[in-house]
């Protein structure tokens, strides 16, 4: 569907509904905005890899090739944690990215390992997710008369 999360029982928008109020319904578009609105932005680790299948495991690790966070994180100096969507996407980060960061970078992020969304995480029930992902509020600025926390 070349949209973020699309399976119809992965928790991600849900548990994003729950703690920023962008509609989990919504069309798809209009939920990315109102997204990047909360201060929230969406990428992959990876830009490309070979994955035969949906699951993350089945990813073969010499095709990973990762997104340049470098160059987002210096066009967006304001950003101030990055959040993983599971712990592939941590590996990968950690793998290739980390040892690219400059020290100035690395002291301004916080790295947080979340537990994946994805409905093949049954070891997590919704609610067990979301206590976890409202670690992300305590990097979203707070807009007046926050209802959030």
């Amino acid at each position: 569907m070349q949209q973020y999360y699309a399976h119809p029982r992965n928790h991600f928008w849900p548990i994003i509904e729950a703690l920023t109020g962008v509609p989990a319904r919504a069309p798809y578009p209009e939920r990315v905005e109102r997204l990047a609105g909360t201060g929230i932005a969406l990428w992959d680790s990876l830009k490309a890899c070979v994955r035969p299948g949906s699951l993350d495991a089945s990813i073969v690790p010499d095709t990973e090739e990762p997104n340049d966070f470098l160059s987002l994180l210096a066009a967006h100096p304001a950003i101030r944690a990055v959040c993983f969507n599971g712990k592939k996407s941590e590996q990968v980060f950690r793998k290739h990215v980390l040892p690219t960061l400059p020290a100035a970078v690395l002291g301004r992020l916080d790295l947080i390992g979340l537990p994946s969304t994805s409905p093949a995480n049954a070891s997590f029930t919704y609610e067990q997710k979301l206590a976890r992902w409202r670690a992300i509020l305590d990097y979203l600025p707070d807009p007046p008369n926050d209802k959030r926390r």
